[in-house]
């Protein structure tokens, strides 16, 4: 049995390696160009929104003469303000040119109001369906609104009134989450992700040895052979194994590499995606290769050529994914029935990993003994499967 093992897995792996094509496919878009494309969209993103922080913020100001206190305010809060003439219908047509540019419009009886103890009113200007704008007139308005919060505690103690009347509850907020738990916010599409390259990694494989083999017609040859067919399907189910765990390591590989470019410290966050990391997040994950390499084997069973092959097959990627979806939305906690899910046991140890909080040891046995034992009963429908005389036809 194992030297039956043996000659097929060298043969599948063989064939695979010389096919240029589908060796990009398999270790290359998926496991080196979708955890780069992860991290540089993230750092783009935490780099603009650091960036947005700091930002001089430019506001036009139509009829600036009416409210100077206010204008004072907000330049020293980092607002830079240009006074520009003109009325509502100009302002609409400067925006209309300009789609980033945030105009605030001081109305007539602006200070009038402000005196008499009447609400003033403010007009601000901006493109909506500009991300820039929209940032900008969000500190505007934020601004404007601790001004007004200051006039308001002044009209207060004129009469002799305390502020803090006006604030009969405070509420401190007190953040008890780990640096490590705040990261998993940003990574936690990680595991979805992972599972899926993984996946992707033995579809190839699984299609070419199955209907692969069935539209070259070099299947029925190999089943003829004088040895048990599931040892001939466990072989090839093993290759697709091997090169599920390739493709999952070197994505973690890639992902310690380059995580660590990302600005989480300066944002409150820390992840220690290390080689220690790596090698517990391939430890956690690899039973699963084993359910995925027979998915794909069984399901592969029931098509005729290699074009129906890739369509069923790319559709039951997304099977294993759903409890990780599922889990995301109801925001479950790890718990034994939970871990005995393959797929969602395994998304539960990742997160456990990256939050720094390892799940117990006997959450980790439920899950590792889960998934094998689907797995194996997965493979052996497999090879009860391709007994049939009409998986050759």
């Amino acid at each position: 049995m194992i030297a039956t093992l043996l000659t097929v897995l060298r043969k599948e792996l063989r064939e695979t390696f010389r096919d240029r094509r589908t060796l990009v496919s398999s270790l290359l878009m998926g496991p080196l160009l979708g955890p780069l494309l992860l991290v540089g969209a993230m750092q783009l993103s935490l780099e603009r929104s650091l960036d947005s922080v700091d930002e001089a913020v430019p506001l036009t100001v139509a009829g600036a003469e009416r409210a100077p206190e206010l204008l004072g305010f907000l330049r020293e809060r980092g607002i830079t303000v240009t006074p520009r003439e003109g009325t509502a219908e100009d302002i609409a047509q400067w925006v209309a040119k300009d789609k980033e540019l945030v105009v605030l419009e001081v109305r007539e009886g602006f200070g009038a109001a402000l005196l008499a103890g009447e609400p003033a009113r403010l007009a601000l200007h901006s493109d909506g369906s500009g991300t820039t704008a929209n940032r900008h007139a969000d500190r505007v308005r934020k601004n404007v609104q601790v001004w007004a919060s200051r006039i308001a505690s002044s009209r207060l103690q004129l009469r002799g009134v305390s502020p803090s009347l006006m604030q009969p509850v405070l509420i401190d907020d007190v953040d008890l989450s780990t640096p490590s738990s705040r990261a998993t916010l940003i990574l936690g599409v990680l595991s979805y992700m992972v599972l899926l390259v993984m996946l992707s990694g033995g579809l190839y494989l699984a299609i070419d040895a199955t209907a692969g083999e069935r539209e070259r017609g070099s299947l029925e040859p190999l089943l003829a052979l004088p040895v048990p067919r599931e040892h001939l399907i466990l072989g090839k189910v093993l290759a697709t194994v091997l090169m599920m765990a390739l493709a999952l390591a070197l994505m973690l590989a890639v992902l310690a590499a380059s995580l660590r470019r990302l600005p989480l410290e300066e944002i409150g966050m820390s992840v220690d995606f290390g080689p220690v990391m790596a090698l517990a997040l391939f430890g956690a994950m690899v039973p699963f290769t084993l359910v995925g390499a027979a998915l794909l084997t069984v399901v592969a069973s029931f098509t005729r050529s290699y074009k129906e092959a890739q369509t069923w097959l790319g559709m039951v990627l997304l099977v294993p994914t759903l409890p990780i979806a599922v889990a995301g939305v109801m925001e479950v906690e790890a718990s034994p029935a939970l871990m005995a899910v393959p797929s969602l046991s395994q998304h539960l140890l990742m997160q456990g990993l990256l939050r720094g909080e390892a799940l117990p040891a006997s959450y980790a046995g439920i899950s590792v003994c889960s998934t094998l034992a689907l797995g194996a009963a997965l493979t052996w429908l497999a090879g009860r499967l391709y007994r049939r005389e009409k998986i050759l036809g």
